[in-house]
């Protein structure tokens, strides 16, 4: 009678990189959430501006005041300018002197857009020092 040879099979080799995938997985869920979260976290904030009880003037020695009110009228120093002019004279003040502070008032009715192209012009024409001006609340 024969004996068949017990063979010892070897089972499978373990696996020894590391699976991508579920990673991969994962991290692109997190990059989905963020991406939607992200614009509503930013959107919930609401500000009321002029009104401040730490409203102080600057003790700056070198200054322009420029305002804008709810027409959308420019002032330097209480003096109603055309845009064309208002740039002209940013352009001069800041080749007089580029460390002159802005000190900008505008009417909180103002929209925000206009304040932004406002500051824009000022810093196009070379004055980086730009100063809010509030009312302080009695």
């Amino acid at each position: 009678m024969a004996f068949g040879r017990l063979e010892r099979t070897t089972g499978p080799q373990p696996m020894s990189d590391i699976n991508m995938t579920p990673l991969i997985d994962v991290m692109l869920v997190l990059l989905v959430i963020f991406m939607i979260t992200a614009p509503l976290m930013t959107s919930s904030l609401k500000l009321d501006l002029p009104k401040t009880d730490a409203a102080q003037p600057a003790d700056t020695p070198s200054y322009v005041s420029v305002a804008i009110d709810p027409q959308g009228k420019l002032y330097i120093a209480d003096e109603a300018v055309d845009a064309a002019t208002f740039a002209k004279r940013m352009a001069e003040t800041a080749r007089k002197n580029p460390q002159t502070e802005v000190q900008l008032r505008a009417d909180k009715t103002v929209p925000y857009g206009q304040v932004a192209e406002l500051i824009g012009v000022v810093q196009k024409a070379g004055l980086n020092r730009i100063g809010f001006v509030a009312q302080p609340t009695n």
